[in-house]
């Protein structure tokens, strides 16, 4: 490497920016841990009610256990596995305590993922009279203590960079990368580890020579424009030290599409059960729509059979709309075109795009403004009936059969913590109370 070359890896501060990369280590399986200490230092995954491993602890991973993987195969590789049901009430308290932990050192926090967070804690040396790495082995320190989770911290100058770290010594691990070291880290640094090089990329980048990250960075940054265009400068630029991608810390507003779906258990033929899925898919992806003060025109339904193969329609709305009434039949024709009566399916899914604010008028000619408007207002009763009782205790009667089928689990693939109810409580709508198990 030039000398030229090698001023732009080190600089005279440290931490131009000091990016940290909070990770969970194996989440799911960490809250389940943490809520039944029994748990704690078996091989266990999450997901016995998908069929479906959902999460893996560290100790099946040594057995070579992992996400995605037939919960029969998973228990070929390691027999003393424990399969537990899903309980993702529960998380989602985890998650919320633990961004609240790291709120407390820092308000420069983005909620990356349900288990992920970035803050930027630049400047905050004097308040803490500690430096950069101490700050956040605080941080860490204190969400095992008070949460009894692992995270692995990544700390750097940019986003990109700190990603690298967190994942560099997992799990419950901890690296720090000022910039007079970053030129060394790259050099050990593999290129699937940079978040937004995906297999294909990688493979690209190889065939031109570049064996690691430094490799990348220590090329022009014309040969990352023309090979990846304005993703490939602004990684290129992110690797080099410099804060191209700035904390989003406000909630997440603007959507292209949204989703959602479902892996039940034991698959089905049975037309009215897999329909009433697509239905509860179909309902809980229009009550984020209005959460978010949404609409849309364009549905996509897919129906996924025991075989893993996905037979998908889509369509489209003559006009936007958020009530799951004006798409429900749309929905149903779909269904029948995709449906059929030989195939066992193991889940079902919608996609809602073409997304405009809502209050945007596309109605036609020859729609019913009256008819709009009713359907409008019952949706808003909908979501404050079950904003009071629980979601979904309001539903279409297409999704009905669900409740009768008790969610169509049998009852040891409930979690436990929709069994062992607080005085009050339903599986639904439970206190934000985490129960431990000891």
């Amino acid at each position: 490497m030039s000398e030229n070359t090698d001023k732009y890896f080190i600089t005279l501060s440290s931490y131009p920016r000091a990016i940290l990369h909070i990770d969970c280590d194996a989440f799911f399986a960490s809250c389940e841990q943490a809520g039944d200490p029994r748990l704690k230092g078996k091989p266990i995954v999450t997901g016995k009610e998908r069929g479906i491993i959902s999460c893996a602890s560290y100790e099946a991973k040594a057995f070579g256990v992992k996400r995605g993987i037939r919960l029969s195969e998973a228990k070929r590789l390691c027999p003393a596995l424990l399969i537990l049901p899903s309980d993702y009430e529960t998380y989602s308290l985890y998650s919320e305590r633990m961004f609240d932990i790291i709120k407390r050192f820092t308000p420069s926090v983005e909620e990356f993922s349900i288990d992920e967070a970035f803050c930027d804690i630049t400047g905050l040396r004097r308040v803490y009279r500690a430096s950069y790495p101490e700050i956040a082995g605080r941080m860490k320190e204190r969400i095992q203590k008070e949460l009894g989770l692992t995270v692995s911290v990544g700390l750097s100058l940019s986003k990109t960079l700190a990603k690298i770290c967190s994942r560099h010594d997992k799990p419950d691990g901890f690296t720090a990368v000022p910039g007079y070291r970053l030129h060394k880290f790259l050099k050990c640094s593999h290129l699937d580890t940079v978040c937004g090089f995906g297999p294909n990329t990688v493979e690209l980048l190889r065939k031109h020579g570049i064996k690691n990250v430094f490799d990348y960075v220590n090329r022009p940054e014309d040969f990352a424009k023309r090979l990846l265009g304005k993703v490939g400068i602004e990684l290129w630029r992110e690797l080099r030290g410099e804060s191209v991608y700035k904390l989003c810390r406000e909630e997440k507003k603007k959507y292209l599409s949204i989703s959602k779906t479902r892996t039940f258990m034991p698959a089905s033929r049975e037309e009215d059960h897999v329909k009433a899925r697509l239905t509860r898919n179909l309902e809980s992806a229009c009550i984020k729509l209005r959460r978010h003060s949404l609409s849309a025109a364009k549905l996509l339904i897919y129906l996924k059979a025991s075989d893993f193969k996905t037979c998908g329609l889509e369509a489209k709305l003559n006009r936007h709309s958020s009530s799951t009434l004006d798409f429900m039949g749309i929905c149903g024709k779909l269904f029948n075109i995709a449906f059929n009566e030989n195939i066992m399916y193991r889940a079902t899914g919608v996609v809602l795009s073409d997304i405009v604010p809502e209050g945007v008028d596309s109605r036609t000619l020859f729609d019913d403004p009256v008819r709009i408007e009713k359907i409008a207002r019952l949706s808003k009763v909908t979501d404050t009936i079950n904003i009071k009782y629980g979601k979904h205790t309001l539903h279409v009667a297409a999704s009905d059969t669900l409740k009768t089928a008790g969610n169509g689990h049998p009852r040891n693939n409930v979690a436990w913590r929709k069994q062992e109810l607080l005085k009050g409580e339903t599986p639904r709508k439970r206190l934000k109370i985490p129960l431990l198990r000891v």
